[in-house]
């Protein structure tokens, strides 16, 4: 009868094991950069400032789901939100403060908005120097 030799089972030595996982946590912490300069920059009142604004002072801009922007009620351009309207609005913006200084732009939208219109539409009001923006009704 033949005897076979049974070889030593191998094993993997563990004992570094940690050290490594910790070193490559470490290297991917000082690797990953985090980009802090997204979102929006709006300065929020202090809780229980309220004031009444003339309704002369106060410009509606309202953004609908199909992405057509409204300016006071009326229809900024027929299409919906593309770069030529985009520039309307600006001019829109810019003519309102150069007419009234104390002018608040109140951008409304609809629940299905789309996010990505709704910023648009804060950037280029942004964009034409206007400093006083509500975002709520």
């Amino acid at each position: 009868m033949i005897k076979f030799k049974r070889r030593p089972s191998v094993e993997i030595n563990s004992s570094s094991m940690a050290d490594i996982a910790f070193l490559l946590l470490i290297f991917f912490l000082v690797t990953t950069t985090i980009s802090m300069d997204q979102g929006l920059e709006i300065v929020l009142p202090s809780e229980g400032n309220e004031m009444k604004v003339n309704p002369n002072n106060i410009t509606v801009i309202s953004v609908n789901e199909s992405g057509k922007v409204l300016f006071n009620g009326r229809l900024v351009k027929e299409k919906s939100l593309d770069q030529n309207n985009l520039y309307q609005l600006k001019s829109l913006v810019e003519n309102e403060l150069a007419n009234n200084e104390k002018m608040i732009f109140s951008v409304q939208v609809t629940p299905k908005t789309k996010y990505s219109d709704y910023i648009k539409v804060l950037d280029y009001v942004k964009a034409a120097k206007a400093t006083k923006i509500s975002i709520a009704n």
